[in-house]
């Protein structure tokens, strides 16, 4: 009897660990690649750049066969947290999403020198090896978006509401600027930031404010900000324009255009290049009207007119000849406009 029950015991223990080293090699048993991307406090379902980059991965997923996951962040305290939870999980690329990222994305390159990161929306002036950047000139989505305003405004007044006052925001909001004062010279411009990417209330608030003081269209730029003030707009009989996807279905008769940027190719073309072992840390890749990556939705035409999207369309041919181009910056907004 002992004999059996010690035979017993050892079984048990033999197929108890078989289990778990099956559980915990499944995915290097099947070959898959491993991706993960960690979002920026404004969360998955932004219905902004982390839903697209979460979309690229999907993609991915289907066409690659790549393994994918994402891990939100709820402060920015969790961003060195998630990054040392897929480092440990052997993720083979981990994608910061969003410039706010980018100051631990470059210190978890240094201290993990030999996994494989990629940065959405920023660079640095010297790009770690293990480290690919990924931009879009979102100023040339943001130029054209601004001639549909300016030209469509009955007001002469529109306005412009920032997430934060970063870099990437204002790329945007001065890309956009400068659409409406060459659609429209007279046009004034409402700005303000709102400090945040989930304050839904505080985006109604602030877009409520502005329609008050005789804007017509809101240009939001701002994670689920954006959520709130198309709410404004559909409640006040308003024009809004969404940003980096088309933003339309959130108020059909209220969202006029959207300023696309496709940061689901940027993140899947990333994904691509791994899976076929070209990896290019060390580099930049910047995607604009060129590559299909920024513009504004085939839906623009259910609002706007036809003789608009004309010069709309004549406008993004001279971006793609070179020969317009747009500002990124205050400084360089206020040479083009003296």
């Amino acid at each position: 009897m002992k004999l059996k029950k010690m035979a017993a015991i050892a079984m048990t223990a033999i197929l108890s660990t078989s289990l778990l080293v099956g559980c915990s090699s499944n995915s290097e048993e099947d070959g898959k690649i491993k991706i993960a991307m960690i979002t920026d406090v404004a969360g998955v379902n932004d219905q902004s750049f982390n839903q697209s980059a979460w979309e690229g991965l999907q993609r991915a997923e289907k066409e690659l066969g790549v393994e994918v996951r994402y891990l939100e962040s709820n402060q920015d305290a969790d961003y060195m947290q998630n990054v040392e939870t897929l480092v440990d999980q052997d993720t083979d690329l981990i994608i910061g999403v969003g410039q706010k990222l980018a100051p631990t994305i470059e210190e978890a390159a240094k201290s993990y020198p030999d996994q494989k990161f990629a940065l959405v929306d920023e660079t640095y002036e010297e790009i770690p090896s293990n480290v690919k950047s990924i931009q879009f000139n979102a100023e040339q989505s943001g130029y054209l978006v601004g001639l549909i305003a300016g030209k469509m405004t009955k007001t002469d007044n529109v306005g412009f509401i920032g997430g934060m006052q970063i870099g990437v925001i204002d790329t945007f909001k001065y890309g956009f600027m400068a659409g409406v004062k060459a659609a429209n010279p007279d046009a004034e411009i409402q700005a303000q930031y709102a400090n945040s990417f989930t304050d839904q209330a505080k985006g109604k608030a602030i877009a409520t404010q502005m329609y008050k003081n005789n804007a017509d269209i809101v240009f939001i730029c701002g994670g689920d900000v954006g959520t709130g003030a198309i709410e404004a707009a559909k409640e006040l009989g308003k024009y809004a324009i969404g940003v980096d996807r088309d933003q339309s279905d959130l108020a059909p008769e209220n969202v006029l255009t959207s300023a696309i940027k496709r940061v689901d190719v940027g993140v899947y073309e990333a994904v691509k290049a791994l899976s076929e072992g070209n990896f290019d840390g060390g580099t930049t890749t910047v995607y604009g009207l060129n590559e299909d990556a920024v513009g504004i939705p085939d839906t623009t035409s259910n609002l706007v007119s036809q003789e608009i999207l004309d010069y709309v369309n004549e406008q993004m041919e001279k971006f793609k000849s070179g020969e317009l181009t747009a500002p990124k910056t205050e400084e360089e907004y206020n040479a083009l406009v003296k």
